[in-house]
């Protein structure tokens, strides 16, 4: 039976909804969030998104490209996360009331990215990526 959508194309619908999933929830009012009362638990989903959207976009890029170039795509991944989680920050600062840009955030996002990027790395290290 032949498949629906091709591999790259899961990998490409994966990433992209994750990020505007990402959107969505950093530039949705805050005051329509549930608080939650754990000290920190905003950095740690920031980390979360951004180590998420890393391994998304390097399989996407991984997946959809024949020269299997690990280290370009690798680089692109945490680059595009990086760029994207500064692109949101300014936008909740010009576009929304109820949100601001904060540096702590972006920090946040840049350590999920860098952990996404040690576990491929560790994953390739192991044969996974060959």
């Amino acid at each position: 039976m032949a498949h629906l959508l091709a591999p790259s194309k899961k990998y490409l619908i994966a990433a992209v909804v994750w990020t505007l999933v990402i959107a969505y929830l950093c530039l949705e009012s805050s005051a329509d969030l549930p608080k939650v009362k754990i000290f920190g638990i905003d950095k740690i989903v920031h980390c979360g998104f951004h180590f998420v959207f890393v391994i998304l976009w390097f399989l996407f890029f991984w997946n959809n490209n024949s020269s299997k170039n690990f280290n370009k795509f690798l680089k692109e991944s945490v680059l595009l996360s990086f760029s994207y989680g500064i692109t949101i920050e300014i936008a909740q600062q010009i576009f929304t009331t109820t949100r601001q840009a904060d540096v702590f955030d972006v920090l946040a996002n840049t350590t999920g990215a860098i952990l996404a990027y040690l576990v491929i790395q560790m994953f390739h290290k192991q044969a996974y990526f060959h």
